[in-house]
């Protein structure tokens, strides 16, 4: 008895727990997609530099093009799930073409140029009905439970899914360890599938139906000073990683192999951050969550231009600027993705949800550019300096606002709801 009471009530909840547990397995299938892809670009095909840029482009054009378009398609949509189910068997077929033409001898990069994009574009569609699905599913004093939940095992997944993916193209070559990522695929289709939320209804089609979410976004003053501060960090973000890996291996000597446990360190303070988010939502309330999560991730950032000296202390310093920075984006992330399931209205959500993602995902190019600018005009190291110190003042567009003041999540209606 004293065991299952330890479980969270969301996962003693039948429709909740197959949600989840598709959600989980999926999630460390990308993983291996994300390490598998490259890798068969690169050892299968002889993939340069210039075809990797393509093949990171294609990948994140659906992200920037369609979230709109999809947005606006879902909220018209009966059945949500029904659509994440296509999409998840989509995802799939595409997936298993790869082995098939390998084994083939038919693979080719522009196959996975056309893999990448249908991939980026059927994940598009699968987020923007997700957000609706999660809230049919989920009662409001829980938002924060299945916020912390799912982004647990969106940890868990940075931590293993790395070495497993590895492991697997290590052993069976990179085109056929994509074969276990499509079986999970497959694996959270079936459990989408036994699952019978009841979804909101179908958005009425009506003038400004297509812009409404990004409207919405923009009037709402909370939204705005949240949709703000994520642009500013995504921007500066970006500038930052874009030359990490370059900083660390080239100006501080790290090898690829540290370099791997020193990010893996990220992926444990991110499962420390989504375990210990309920608590900090109930002991310093939403906003004051939104500000600490901003502030956790941006501020041990500042340690990794500052890193110097021996190589033990370089290291160090490194474990603990990706270990506390990853506690803080879980913070603000599951804060963050509970207050926007509390305050959009079901009958905009997949909208408000896709102009959201647009508006964040149309800095990450902007700020990978400008920091590859930045750092080849004045160096690595002030670039760093310019994008941690960038990134910290995002903090300013929510101070201002509503958010900081918030204890408990709002409601629709104007009240607010208790959090749990």
């Amino acid at each position: 008895m004293a065991l299952v009471e330890r479980v969270p009530a969301l996962l003693r909840e039948r429709s909740f727990r197959r949600y989840w547990t598709g959600q989980t397995v999926s999630l460390a299938g990308d993983q291996i997609s994300l390490m598998a892809i490259p890798l068969a670009a690169v050892l299968v095909l002889g993939a340069d530099a210039a075809a990797m840029g393509w093949l990171k482009a294609v990948e994140l054009l659906p992200a920037l093009l369609l979230n709109l378009p999809l947005g606006a398609w879902a909220d018209r949509q009966s059945s949500r799930r029904r659509a994440m189910i296509m999409a998840d068997l989509g995802r799939a077929a595409l997936v298993l073409t790869l082995p098939v033409a390998y084994a083939l001898d038919a693979l080719t990069l522009t196959q996975l140029y056309v893999v990448a994009f249908g991939l980026g574009a059927l994940t598009v569609l699968f987020e923007v009905c997700n957000a609706t699905l999660l809230v049919a599913l989920v009662p409001p004093d829980r938002y924060v439970q299945a916020n912390a939940l799912v982004n647990g095992s969106r940890s868990t997944a940075w931590l293993a899914g790395p070495g497993i993916g590895g492991l697997l193209v290590q052993f069976l070559t990179a085109p056929f360890a994509l074969l276990a990522d499509a079986l999970t695929y497959l694996v959270s289709a079936g459990y989408l599938a036994r699952i019978k939320p009841v979804e909101p209804a179908p958005a009425p089609v009506a003038k400004g139906h297509f812009t409404e979410g990004m409207r919405w976004v923009l009037r709402d003053r909370s939204m705005r000073a949240l949709f703000a501060a994520s642009g500013t960090v995504q921007f500066f973000n970006y500038m930052f990683h874009t030359l990490f890996v370059l900083y660390v291996t080239t100006e501080l000597g790290i090898g690829a192999g540290l370099l791997g446990l020193i990010l893996g360190a990220g992926a444990v303070g991110g499962l420390l951050g989504a375990l210990c988010s309920g608590a900090v939502v109930r002991r310093i309330g939403i906003g004051g969550s939104l500000v600490a999560g901003f502030l956790g991730f941006t501020l041990p950032l500042l340690l990794i231009p500052l890193a110097e000296g021996p190589l033990p202390l370089v290291v160090a310093v490194l474990f603990l600027a990706e270990f506390l920075s990853c506690v803080g984006v879980m913070i603000v992330d599951i804060a963050a993705g509970s207050f926007q399931m509390a305050l959009i209205p079901d009958a905009v959500r997949a909208r408000v949800m896709g102009a959201f993602r647009t508006l964040n995902h149309g800095f990450r190019p902007i700020g990978a550019l400008v920091g590859g600018l930045l750092g080849t005009a004045i160096g690595l190291r002030p670039t760093l300096w310019v994008a941690t110190v960038g990134a910290v003042f995002a903090v300013l567009w929510v101070l201002p606002s509503p958010l900081p003041r918030m204890r408990e999540l709002p409601t629709r209606d104007g009240e607010t709801a208790p959090v749990g």
